[in-house]
């Protein structure tokens, strides 16, 4: 009889994820959640595992051989009380994918503080379109994937390294589970200030994470970001670097937009291998490729079999992602909510669409960009776009010495000469949009939620304005 495992909180991205590898590996699974509901429900059904509505202590049974606890849980749960009465054997996110998975497979962890879901994507890719059959986890959908994870039958196991906490048992990074062979860090900046107290913290994870990597491994920072940089001098495994910066290992040089992403010539350890095109706009998808091609070169391909595979990759969705063009303008989703990752996305599209009008719509929504320590960080990383919309503050029950001022951005904004406005509601900020938008607008909206169905309301609304 295959081993019986409950998810508390089954509905996360990561946790959903999960369970699916694991019942097509033919284990019985189930879990629970306090809002079972569409999109994620439906995947969870049609993947054979059994959904309990809501937490109640008579879900956790006897014939239970192990649960995973989700990090979103706390003590006070009533499934996680019956699960610490009855001593049954629990187990966070992130070790049951290390028990599960990865001892006995060659772990790629992609992590740092941006790009880390592209790069997880395209390494996976790059594997998998040369016949590897690589094992894929990722916190995004994967369009080559049709989905966040893909389970094959290859070594390989290429894993977002997240640095986020892992349960509430244990508030160390995820990451430090993953069992790394060949570990990616591409940057390293300041975030996650509900778990890190300041940057030293931070480093202190990652330093973790390189001590974890064996001798017979591999490390592969970018040498854009001095932070990440300097990790390399506590390896006890060889280092390369990627990045734009001279001097790195695998660099790319005559950087160009292309009709369809951006375009470079590759070096590798000063040698020059080929001309390569990726489908994403940006110098920060660069990197990505080129960390990509590093890890991918670690696990023992070529470049001239990496290369002509980014022709076939489709991308992530929420990373830059068209959701529409309606009457010329184009209305893009993203998942930015660091300043410095909106800043590169904005650049991006501005690098390669200079023609257009842009407009940023973000939401403050995560733990970190609702404070204030990132307040003028984000004045200048906006400050990219021609309109910026700010609507209301997600998390509201911040102090207001804490709370990052939406008012105060706007009054910044203005005063760097951008159009800029602060609209509490999504209807407002449809209505707005809708009405002021011309031809040649490229509409970026930016937030890690949902955002009250903003792209799909804002397609309608310019559809029936425009006609």
């Amino acid at each position: 009889m295959s081993e019986r495992i409950h998810f508390i909180g089954i509905c996360g991205t990561g946790m959903a994820t999960l369970a699916a590898m694991l019942k097509r590996r033919g284990f019985d699974v189930q879990g629970s959640d306090h809002n079972v509901y569409p999109p994620m429900s439906d995947f969870l059904v049609a993947e054979g595992i059994r959904l309990l509505e809501g937490y109640d202590a008579s879900h956790i049974t006897s014939t239970l051989d192990s649960v995973v606890v989700g990090n979103a849980i706390s003590r006070g749960n009533p499934e996680l009380e019956e699960v610490l009465d009855r001593k049954i054997r629990f187990r966070s996110l992130p070790e049951a994918v290390r028990d599960h998975f990865l001892w006995n497979a060659r772990s790629v962890v992609i992590a740092g503080t941006h790009g880390k879901t592209t790069t997880t994507a395209l390494t996976g890719w790059l594997l998998t379109a040369n016949n590897r059959d690589p094992s894929v986890l990722v916190g995004a959908i994967c369009l080559n994937f049709d989905g966040s994870c893909r389970l094959g039958s290859g070594r390989d196991f290429v894993i977002e390294g997240d640095e986020y906490d892992s349960a509430f048992f244990d508030k160390t990074a995820k990451f430090l589970k993953y069992l790394p062979d060949i570990a990616v860090v591409g940057n390293l900046e300041y975030d996650h200030a509900d778990i890190y107290a300041d940057m030293e913290a931070l480093r202190i994870a990652f330093r973790r994470l390189v001590a974890l990597v064996p001798r017979s491994g591999r490390l592969i920072l970018g040498a854009d970001s001095p932070e990440a940089a300097r990790l390399g001098k506590d390896a006890r495994c060889p280092v390369d670097t990627f990045g734009l910066a001279e001097g790195a290992d695998w660099r790319a040089t005559e950087v160009q937009p292309a009709p369809d992403g951006v375009a470079f010539e590759l070096t590798v350890r000063g040698e020059r291998l080929g001309h390569v095109r990726v489908p994403m706009f940006g110098a920060h998808n660069v990197q990505n490729a080129l960390a990509a091609m590093a890890a991918g070169a670690a696990t023992g391909l070529t470049v001239d079999e990496m290369i002509p595979a980014f022709t076939g990759f489709r991308g992530v969705r929420r990373r830059l992602e068209l959701r529409g063009v309606v009457s010329g303008i184009s209305v893009y989703d993203d998942f930015a909510h660091h300043p410095t990752a909106i800043l590169e996305t904005l650049r991006g599209i501005r690098w390669s669409r200079p023609s257009g009008r842009l407009w940023a719509i973000f939401e403050p929504r995560s733990a970190t960009s609702c404070r204030r320590v990132f307040q003028a960080d984000f004045a200048k990383a906006l400050s990219t776009a021609d309109r910026v919309i700010l609507p209301a503050v997600f998390r509201s029950a911040l102090p207001d010495a804490e709370r990052l001022s939406a008012e105060q951005l706007v009054t910044d904004l203005k005063a760097a000469g951008v159009d800029a406005r602060h609209i509490p509601n999504t209807e407002d900020i449809v209505s707005a949009v809708s009405r002021e938008g011309r031809e040649g607008d490229l509409v970026v909206i930016m937030s890690n939620g949902g955002f009250g169905g903003i792209h799909a309301r804002l397609l309608a609304a310019l559809g029936e304005v425009q006609t």
